[in-house]
């Protein structure tokens, strides 16, 4: 059977059987850096399941990967000492808590850089999502994650009404996403240390599980899927997430056991990648990146779907390791095509 992209990617979330793993790759622009034309020529020979959504985030507008100082549309100010990387929150919004009775997130872009969504959509025949809440991190980026660990621990009553003004952004936010023809709406935070939650777990449910199942629940009523990202370990987290309906969950699976997870929750979710991006691709050789993909395979895949192939790449990664990634999955590269917009989490 030959499948349509979003057709391969519905059936394998559906576990209705499908004529080859869905693909799905995530590039920071500081991958290409001194090798644009190898890298892209080698993803345009193995070209995604997923497409762009064609989504204007406002967010796009800020210097997100160039060096230097910017203030976002929330109020917090980052710092970046690397081009092509992300940095990181240096002065939130709300280090004083006094601030808060003046403080609102940016309603003004509600509803903004929707234009294109539907065209695109019907345009192209590959599986798109669009997102993007992320309750948690938000939190962190307003607050300042020390703080916010510490407002968490101690019950502090004005990290509640924050997260509950951010949720409330999201809410709103997703009533435009689920208005459109895109397949699913993606939502992330990112969870785990290297070997736990970073909250404990019975904080996580009482706190940030019914905010995901309202996002869920919002998505299935429209007829959209669900899906996830969170690095780290995130094993406790995982039934509760099966639990409010998250249908493809984007992991980092080899901080966990791959074959417990496949053990436990095969069959009940699919898993969203990912390689080892930490280890194997940017310092393994391409025999470690074929072991660990077959590692994936034989844990979690089989014909019915449930896995996506999926890794994201980084500055440096060897490019006999990148190719290693792609044939291990999926053989000899195709026909090369279009390749959708580059994309990183």
């Amino acid at each position: 059977m030959n499948m349509t992209p979003r057709e391969r990617v519905t059936r394998t979330l559906r576990f209705e059987g499908v004529d080859r793993p869905a693909r799905d790759v995530w590039t920071l622009p500081a991958a290409f850096f001194g090798r644009e034309d190898e890298l892209q020529a080698l993803l345009d020979q193995y070209p995604s399941d997923f497409g762009p959504s064609g989504y204007r985030d406002p967010m796009d507008e800020a210097p997100l990967y160039e060096p230097g100082h910017w203030t976002d549309p929330w109020g917090s100010t980052w710092q970046n000492i690397q081009r092509g990387m992300i940095g990181e929150v240096k002065h939130p919004a709300l280090a004083d808590w006094s601030t808060l009775a003046h403080w609102q997130p940016p309603y003004h872009l509600l509803g903004q850089g929707f234009e294109d969504v539907n065209r695109v959509c019907a345009s192209s025949d590959r599986f798109v999502h669009l997102g993007l809440p992320r309750p948690f991190e938000r939190l962190q980026f307003v607050r300042g994650s020390e703080n916010v660990y510490l407002d968490l621990a101690w019950g502090v009553p004005e990290v509640f009404k924050l997260l509950e003004m951010i949720h409330d952004y999201y809410l709103r936010h997703l009533e435009y996403v689920v208005k459109t023809d895109v397949d699913a709406v993606f939502f992330m935070d990112d969870w785990g240390s290297a070997n736990a939650l970073l909250i404990s777990p019975a904080m996580w449910v009482a706190y940030f599980k019914p905010l995901y199942k309202d996002y869920v629940d919002l998505a299935h009523a429209h007829g959209k899927f669900a899906l996830m990202h969170s690095d780290g370990h995130i094993l406790e987290i995982y039934p509760h997430l099966i639990e409010i309906g998250v249908d493809a969950l984007n992991s980092q699976l080899f901080s966990m056991p791959i074959e417990e997870l496949g053990k436990r929750f095969k069959g009940q979710i699919t898993f969203w990648g990912e390689l080892d991006r930490q280890h194997i691709l940017p310092f393994g050789t391409p025999d470690d990146v074929r072991a660990a993909v077959q590692r994936v395979r034989g844990a979690l895949w089989d014909d019915r779907g449930g896995a996506i192939g999926q890794a994201e790449f980084n500055q440096g990664y060897p490019l006999d390791n990148i190719r290693a990634f792609f044939e291990a999955w999926w053989g000899p590269p195709e026909e090369p095509s279009p390749r959708p917009t580059h994309q990183g989490a």
